[in-house]
């Protein structure tokens, strides 16, 4: 997965890949398919990925449920940047205002 890149596009484009081989006779089981994806996910979800390995059976989980979780920690990311971009942009402003 890319540093830019969502989860949504990345599971996508895993998704057609595994889809492809499928189509040219290769059997690829869901259990692969989370495995690497878990595997090749960027450092910025380390932490995501090991609590996910240490809270469920990986073996026995969909494709939906990995996608799902790390989407909502996807969401979380992108509001604790937000949220840490407006205060600089209100602490930058506060600096720049003159009496």
């Amino acid at each position: 997965m890319g540093e830019s890149e969502t989860v949504n596009d990345y599971f996508a484009r895993t998704l057609a890949i595994a889809n492809r081989m499928t189509t040219h006779g290769e059997r690829v089981e869901q259990v692969t398919v989370v495995e690497k994806i878990m595997r090749s996910m960027p450092e910025r979800f380390n932490y995501v990925v090991c609590s996910i390995e240490q809270s469920n059976d990986v073996t026995t989980m969909s494709i939906d449920e990995l996608q799902s979780s790390l989407l909502v920690e996807e969401g979380r990311m992108k509001s604790q940047k937000q949220s840490v971009d407006e205060q600089a942009l209100k602490v930058a402003g506060a600096g720049s205002v003159t009496p």
